[in-house]
């Protein structure tokens, strides 16, 4: 029997698994997926926690419901160490691992550590924990004399600090006061100009505040035991000055980095210290140990780079998975990875979306709402969870104006 372990729940992690239990084997593998967290995480749904409009379980299923046990094994710890000649992950909580192939599926960590204050008070948002804690703090300014207004600071204006701006611009209305910082000379490099477009729109439409070439040098906590108010300190680029202000809470979106188990391996590497992989999604000297997602610095078929995002970890799981039936069965030859830009989506507030699609297709506002909940609706892990939570968006308005009566 061969031994599949996969490591990291994420789009790359998760989707390989169930993608491998739905592979014609001879004989069925051993296959163990390991994550840190009990649930899986939808990230680009993860902002609706912060506005109510979805719930925990639908956003985070635990993995124990999404996984038959008959197929895959999950184990939830941490990796401490993988021994690339023994074949062996040794997890913090003791427990050993050994394996025929291994998926590196870690995903990425949200770098604070190169701004003084940034570990110690502002809020990264990756997580359910993160959105959590994200959200009882909220409450608790929310809970504040109402005449007093909420300060806002989010760090990085690409996708993740647009959306965040947005959805608590919505959340907090009049009282709250959003700053969006980016060190830049404009939001969302990268993405295209129909995008950047709705989104300044909407930005502009919420009042918030967009501070371009702007970088964050500092943060210091007033309050006793790290409550607000924060002293921010900033440096204008194009004035050559610095700044400082007080807010009631930092958000930082700014850059990823790969698992920091990741470089401890033996492995090439990028200049950005993500794992370099062959089109087959194989590392060059271990072809056993695949990596795709945020470890791996991912080049297409035609040799073109693969960005790092949900989409394409989504992609690089159906062709991880048929490289690893391919190569454990000797049935089929291992294809390399094609990726297929399904164009970009992003969440402007509350029931607004803007969705700019190949050919030139740009939907935005609440057609654009509705688009992108029905595209991210068909990509919720498994058909039980697709159902209960298609299930929970219909019925749910219904119920909230029976109510309101």
């Amino acid at each position: 029997m061969s031994r599949i372990c996969i490591l990291g729940g994420g789009f790359g992690g998760l989707y390989t698994a169930l993608e491998l239990i739905r592979r014609p084997w001879p004989e069925p593998p051993q296959i163990t997926l390991v994550d840190r967290q009990e649930r899986f995480v939808f990230a680009p749904l993860l902002y609706e926690l912060l506005t109510g409009e979805l719930e925990d379980w639908e956003v985070a299923p635990r993995f124990q419901d999404l996984l038959p046990p008959e197929s895959v094994q999950f184990c939830q710890g941490s990796v401490q160490s993988i021994d690339l000649k023994a074949r062996r992950v040794l997890l913090r909580e003791g427990q050993s691992l050994e394996y025929d192939t291994l998926v590196l599926a870690l995903g990425g960590e949200t770098p604070l550590e190169s701004v003084p204050g940034a570990a110690e008070f502002a809020f990264p948002f990756r997580t359910l924990a993160d959105a959590q804690r994200l959200r009882a703090h909220l409450k608790t300014l929310e809970a504040r004399d109402p005449a007093q207004p909420i300060t806002l600071a989010i760090a990085g204006a690409g996708a993740s600090g647009v959306e965040l701006a947005c959805k608590l611009a919505d959340r907090l209305g009049s009282r709250g006061r959003i700053r969006l910082i980016e060190g830049g000379s404009r939001i969302l490099s990268g993405f295209a100009p129909s995008t950047r477009e709705a989104a300044q729109a909407a930005l502009a439409q919420r009042r918030v505040q967009v501070e371009l070439q702007t970088k964050v040098l500092g943060i210091e906590a007033l309050g006793e035991n790290s409550a607000p108010p924060f002293r921010l300190q900033l440096q204008r680029l194009e004035a050559q000055e610095i700044a400082t202000d007080l807010v009631d809470a930092v958000l930082w979106t700014v850059g990823t980095r790969p698992a920091a188990v990741i470089a401890n391996l033996d492995l090439p590497k990028s200049e950005r210290g993500r794992l370099q992989v062959l089109p087959t999604l194989q590392t060059p000297t271990f072809p056993e140990v695949f990596a795709l997602g945020d470890v791996a610095a991912v080049v297409d078929a035609e040799g073109q780079p693969v960005p790092a995002t949900a989409q394409a970890a989504f992609q690089q799981a159906g062709y991880c998975a048929w490289n690893l039936w391919a190569l454990l069965t000797q049935e089929r030859p291992l294809l390399p990875f094609r990726y297929f830009s399904l164009g970009e989506m992003l969440s402007l507030g509350t029931d607004t979306a803007v969705l700019s699609a190949l050919g030139g297709l740009t939907l935005t506002g609440p057609l654009g709402y509705l688009a992108r909940r029905a595209a991210y609706l068909v990509r919720l892990p498994t058909l039980e969870h697709q159902l209960k939570v298609g299930w929970n968006w219909i019925t749910r308005p219904l119920w909230q104006a029976l109510g309101s009566l």
